[in-house]
């Protein structure tokens, strides 16, 4: 059964929906829930029935509240070990932030250091009022990682990076939407329908052209002032797509678009 399993997913209306299952501990995450994530993203991606990615907790107290303490004397009490255990949330963070499918966070409770890393990787986070957050290596004597921190400094910019990092402290969920961290704070009784609302706005559209503003997005965070060679092909091309040309005749003719890019 799926609700055994500590990570599972569902697929309905052409939203991926990964579920962290560990109620008993905060969601806290094992290095075995981290490769099964990053397994399911990979199927997510995959997957043409999929059009967008929701990651969401069984239970409304956590999100997640980070990695399993309990594995650090032991997968993690080698610098060999920890440097493998890093490697497997930067390869989660990666496929999250890089995947050409949109990405949203739906957050209740604990929000808190593998659990906010995961969120952050996402392009839309949404919480109600009980979100908690904050990134915690400092508790730890630990140093985050570069491709963490850089979507944290994306989002909040250096000095609230530097607030969050340093001090280690939980931030309030309408603190994070002040500084930016999240994106909407929902009504805790609306939470999941507005979500699931938003997402298929997103997957009612042009998926060629949705994609492809990510990708270009991406390619401005990483410094790109103009097109690239790549880009600039991927814009003429949209041009003589179908799904242009169904978006034309269906505003023409004033009725909802069929897109079949998948």
């Amino acid at each position: 059964m799926e609700q055994t399993k500590k990570v599972y997913m569902k697929i309905e209306e052409e939203i991926g929906t990964i579920y962290v299952n560990r109620p008993e501990k905060r969601n806290a995450l094992s290095l075995e829930m981290w490769k099964e994530l990053i397994d399911l993203v990979d199927e997510c991606n995959e997957n043409p029935d999929v059009k967008i990615i929701i990651f969401r907790s069984t239970t409304p107290k956590a999100f997640s509240s980070g990695a399993d303490i309990s594995e650090f004397s032991t997968i993690r009490s080698t610098a060999e070990g920890a440097a493998e255990y890093n490697d497997i949330t930067m390869i989660l963070e990666e496929k999250i932030a890089k995947s050409m499918k949109p990405s949203i966070a739906m957050i209740q409770g604990f929000c808190v250091g593998g659990g906010c890393e995961i969120a952050v990787a996402c392009d839309f986070r949404f919480s109600d009022s009980s979100g908690v957050f904050g990134i915690t290596p400092a508790k730890l004597g630990l140093v985050y990682n570069t491709p963490g921190t850089k979507n944290v400094v994306d989002l909040v910019g250096p000095s609230k990076a530097k607030d969050i990092l340093f001090t280690g402290r939980l931030l309030s969920a309408e603190e994070a939407l002040n500084i930016g961290l999240i994106d909407r704070i929902i009504d805790s009784d609306n939470l999941v329908e507005e979500t699931y609302q938003y997402a298929k706005l997103i997957s009612n559209n042009a998926q060629f052209a949705v994609r492809n503003s990510k990708r270009i997005i991406n390619e401005i965070l990483e410094g790109a002032v103009k097109d690239s060679e790549e880009s600039a092909q991927i814009i003429l091309e949209s041009f003589t797509s179908s799904d242009y040309k169904e978006g034309v005749k269906s505003f023409l003719e004033k009725r909802k678009p069929t897109f079949t890019y998948r």
